[in-house]
């Protein structure tokens, strides 16, 4: 498995400038998972607040404004719990360049939930994560010095 590791630099060494670009996006989310988990967005009303605050500021269909208003504000503690996992999850996915497309997918659906709910000064940081994670969805970026490199030569999918 280690000599498939140095081996993607060989067959796929031209993905070696996105591989930064996705670990730098894994340390990300890895970074904000780890002050989630430590701050007091576990313990407190954060996500409600959050939500409260930015939602009739922002036109989203009727549906969505339901669903966080009287889902996710009532119950902001699961989501919270649920959120953190998800950035600590999509943080080691992206540093090891393990399952990064099916991941991507998933940091693409929170990425663009949190445009609905975050500041106008957050919510350029959450479209340029929504374009990064698209397009290492896209062009499969766990294949170069990552584990995907050694899935994709043995089982060729879409997964990887």
């Amino acid at each position: 498995m280690i000599v498939s590791f140095f081996e993607s630099l060989k067959y796929v060494g031209h993905l070696y400038p996105i591989t930064f670009l996705r670990m730098l996006v894994g340390y990300y989310y890895a970074q904000e998972a780890y002050k989630s988990y430590y701050g007091d967005f576990l313990t407190q009303p954060r996500l409600a607040a959050q939500i409260n605050e930015w939602l009739p500021k922002h036109e989203v269909p009727e549906f969505y404004r339901a669903f966080f208003e009287k889902t996710m504000v009532t119950h902001w503690q699961p989501f919270a719990y649920v959120i953190t996992f998800l950035f600590m999850v999509i943080g080691v996915s992206y540093l090891l360049g393990f399952l990064v497309r099916p991941i991507a997918l998933i940091a693409l659906i929170i990425s663009w939930h949190f445009l609905y709910i975050s500041s106008p000064e957050v919510v350029t940081v959450n479209k340029m994560l929504l374009i990064v994670n698209f397009s290492l969805c896209w062009i499969g970026a766990g294949r170069c010095l990552g584990f995907d490199y050694y899935f994709f030569k043995r089982h060729r999918g879409i997964l990887w």
